[in-house]
């Protein structure tokens, strides 16, 4: 019997990192952002419809939608998020149960669902347990400032547009505190599966 573990935590928070350490396990990591970004393809079902609601604006040169743009677009507009969310969500949705289906077909041990919005979509029913990786709110501003090179007004606009790390730790099946080194935050990723194998 498979355990299927849902993988979340805030952005800028390390749960690229976890996954990577989960891959390197030979553990099958399912990525709801890479399976986004291939939604919004063009010739992808999404893309026409993402076009439609947003405008010509929104593509680069070469005809592929300019993430930045489109992200600084819904990041500030609440209704505009949601209206994105609604074209995307299920056909990721569908294909993330699709690749689930056939990792628990051969009876692996663990599968791991990447969903960065796994409680602010309500895709939580879609796993057994739920793994939450956070740290301090200083930490994660701090290195979402630097990784996207943003101001600390943008940076504080995209972690708000989450629900609150806090809140996620609370309703966690596990929680890695992943605010000190690497080593530490591999410790306690042995102890969360060797606790659940």
């Amino acid at each position: 019997m498979s355990l299927v573990i849902g993988l979340t935590g805030g952005i800028a928070s390390g749960k690229s990192t976890v996954a990577r350490m989960l891959i390197d396990k030979k553990i099958t990591v399912i990525d709801a952002d890479a399976i986004a970004k291939q939604a919004v393809e063009k010739g992808m079902p999404a893309y026409g419809q993402i076009v439609e609601a947003f405008g010509k604006d929104i593509l680069l040169e070469n005809g592929d939608i300019d993430r930045k743009k489109l992200g600084s677009i819904v990041f500030t507009d609440e209704q505009k998020r949601l209206k994105l969310n609604q074209i995307v969500h299920p056909a990721v949705r569908a294909e993330m149960l699709k690749q689930r289906d056939e990792a628990v077909a051969r009876k692996e041990q663990f599968v791991v669902l990447d969903i960065p919005l796994l409680y602010e979509s309500g895709l939580d029913y879609l796993v057994g347990k739920v793994l939450v990786v956070t740290v301090p709110a200083d930490i994660q501003l701090k290195r979402l400032m630097e990784r996207n090179s943003l101001t600390e007004e943008e940076a504080m606009s995209r972690i708000t547009s989450q629900m609150p790390l806090t809140d996620k730790t609370k309703k966690a099946d596990a929680v890695i505190d992943n605010s000190g080194s690497l080593e530490y935050t591999k410790h306690q990723l042995e102890e969360v599966l060797s606790g659940w194998a």
